[in-house]
């Protein structure tokens, strides 16, 4: 064949190749073309799953369900371990086996489409895992469980001889013995944590299952028991109680060590255990994610732990335009953790532990990570490292080796906080309401802004800021963070850091002004309508700004502390309170601070604030 005629059928297969392979790349799946119907209602987990690794090993680029419902069961579904932070105990579950109704896995450059499709998964299930997923979009999905692992009843009789109970239709039970008993597909439940619904007050609190456990039980009729409680137990009739188990064998969502991951559009109306769980990963957007029981079920409750939660993330976490109703923990918890340094092995290894009991087994450290040094006593970082190596030893202890010598200020206790694996934050026009806890927790050392959202009645602080080295060892102090144009309403009638709308708290043992944790946090232009009076506890601050804020007396609900106090300020220095305009009682001297000089505050064009 001449030299030419090689050379044009060499070009000619050459762009065959590449147009091959692109339609390949680019090429869009539907689960149609596997012949997946919706509104069978039949078990399609291991069918899905060949298409998404189909979809994935293809290099799709879109992942599409006609709209309609689709039903996961655990049958026939990927088990697989996984270490989730914040979720359980060796005791509580020791194998960390997770039942995942849908699980990418080193999936690059996909989006899954639902159209707007309602998932519903059955039994105990982590309803989707992303694990080492890079530019991946999930949009136009409602996530949600035939029969949730929450139990509701309402209140509807309550008199001196027991009370009656209308069970709603989704919480299946049985009575034996006199003992009425929640299971479900595949489950029961056996460790009761119950929370109390005021549907006039539309508030939270907790409340014990205890009393009703132990009462007799009797069915009056499907969904209607009565319980021969004590004369003395007399809750409000209207109310709703809400019992779930503790153990937090599943999560709702898990994206794992993945990179630049968006959520839009998306409904997660019920999660069992914990909810979306965000770990170690880079660059999450959540937007238009409404973590809510839809509208036809007629629930309160939709995540039986917090809804998003992000553990040892970096770059950009985004939560923008969602709804959060119905948790029976935080909405929003971003924190990072401190593994206690349990021996010194020589000068530059250490070896560390995870020592809250759900919080293990992940991989906490990497090589070239950037690490602080932290004296748990007092909560500072006080020197950094770069990780050369890591070694695990077992499920709980890892060893370190650093590039250069370990401060010899180290001591025992002493802990080493990531500092590479912490991201920057944005929250911005979201809406948190129905929980009996916190609306955000949030440590990070990278700015953080929270601007233009409502908080409607949160059972503890809105707002809260720790630094942890003692309880759940969540990360350590902030250095930038603004809280602007928000507005928090009738927030902390349970509790919270001085019963305070914002709370800053770190776990420093000794509040010295001349040592403080958190510095930079700045509080601006936001409407604080309030039935209690303290409204900000701050403790080991440096440079804190609360200026141009409104504060409205609503005496909506009946106060709860003995704290008159509206700002508490514990071993702060250059704390500013600007520009303050208030309406109601404000109870005169409504400034307490101890353990700083006096010149450490300083008050100006608030005419009816005073110090103590």
């Amino acid at each position: 064949m001449p030299l030419f005629s090689r050379l044009i059928r060499s070009a000619a297969l050459l762009i065959s190749f590449l147009f091959t392979h692109q339609l390949t790349y680019s090429q869009t799946i539907s689960i149609s073309d596997f012949g997946v119907k919706p509104d069978t209602y039949e078990n399609i987990t291991p069918r899905i799953q060949k298409i998404i690794d189909e979809a994935i090993t293809r290099h799709s680029t879109k992942l599409i369900f006609p709209k309609g419902r689709y039903d996961f069961w655990p049958d026939g579904a990927i088990r697989a371990k996984y270490f989730v932070s914040n979720t359980s105990t060796e005791e509580e579950d020791s194998t960390k086996i997770k039942t995942i109704g849908m699980l990418f896995k080193n999936a690059k450059n996909l989006t899954i489409d639902g159209n707007g499709s309602l998932f519903i998964f059955h039994g105990k299930m982590t309803t989707i895992v992303l694990d080492q997923c890079e530019n991946v979009i999930l949009q136009n999905i409602h996530v949600d469980f035939e029969r949730p692992t929450m139990s509701e009843m309402r209140y509807v009789k309550v008199s001196a001889q027991g009370v009656d109970l209308e069970i709603h239709p989704d919480a299946k039970y049985s009575i034996s013995n006199g003992q009425l008993i929640w299971h479900g597909e595949g489950w029961k439940t056996t460790h009761f944590h119950g929370v109390e619904f005021d549907t006039t007050m539309k508030t939270m609190r907790y409340s014990d299952w205890k009393i009703l456990n132990n009462s007799k039980a009797t069915e009056l009729r499907p969904n209607l028991v009565h319980f021969d409680t004590p004369s003395d137990f007399k809750p409000k009739q209207g109310n709703i109680l809400t019992v779930r188990d503790i153990i937090r064998d599943q999560v709702g969502m898990l994206i794992l060590q993945s990179k630049n991951i968006k959520l839009e559009d998306v409904g997660m109306h019920y999660m069992h255990g914990l909810g979306i769980v965000s770990q170690y990963t880079e660059n999450i957007t959540m937007h238009r994610v409404t973590c809510a029981p839809r509208e036809e079920t007629k629930r309160i409750i939709a995540s039986s732990a917090d809804f998003m939660h992000f553990s040892g993330c970096r770059g950009q976490i985004t939560v923008e335009d969602c709804k959060f109703s119905g948790a029976h923990d935080d909405p929003i918890n971003i924190h990072g953790t401190n593994l206690r340094m349990i021996e010194k092995i020589n000068k530059n290894r250490l070896k560390l532990r995870f020592m809250h009991g759900q919080s293990y087994g992940f991989n906490a450290f990497s090589t070239g990570d950037t690490v602080a040094f932290v004296h748990a006593a007092t909560m500072i970082r006080f020197e950094k490292g770069i990780v050369k190596t890591v070694e695990r030893v077992n499920d709980r202890d890892i060893i370190l080796t650093f590039q250069s010598v370990v401060p010899a200020g180290l001591e025992a206790h002493d802990c080493v906080e990531n500092m590479t694996w912490t991201p920057q934050v944005f929250i911005k026009n979201n809406y948190f309401t129905r929980t009996n806890t916190r609306g955000i927790l949030l440590t990070t050392p990278r700015k953080a802004v929270v601007e233009s959202n409502i908080f409607y009645r949160t059972g503890m602080s809105a707002i809260l800021i720790e630094a942890d080295a003692e309880g759940w060892y969540e990360s350590g102090p902030v250095r930038d963070v603004t809280i602007r144009n928000n507005q928090f309403i009738d927030c902390a009638y349970q509790g919270g850091p001085g019963n305070a709308v914002i709370g800053i708290n770190p776990s420093n043992k000794i509040a010295d002004f001349k040592k403080p944790v958190h510095s930079n946090i700045r509080i601006e232009n936001n409407v604080f309508t309030t039935f209690d009076f303290p409204v900000l506890y701050a403790k080991s601050t440096q440079g804190l700004i609360f200026s141009r804020n409104t504060i409205i007396r609503s005496n909506t609900l009946p106060a709860e502390s003995d704290n008159k106090k509206m700002f508490y300020f514990n071993g702060c220095s250059q704390v500013e309170i600007t520009n303050t305009k208030m309406s109601g009682d404000v109870l005169g001297k409504n400034i307490k601070t101890e353990n700083m000089p006096k010149t450490g505050l300083k008050v100006t064009g608030s005419k009816r604030l005073s110090i103590e």
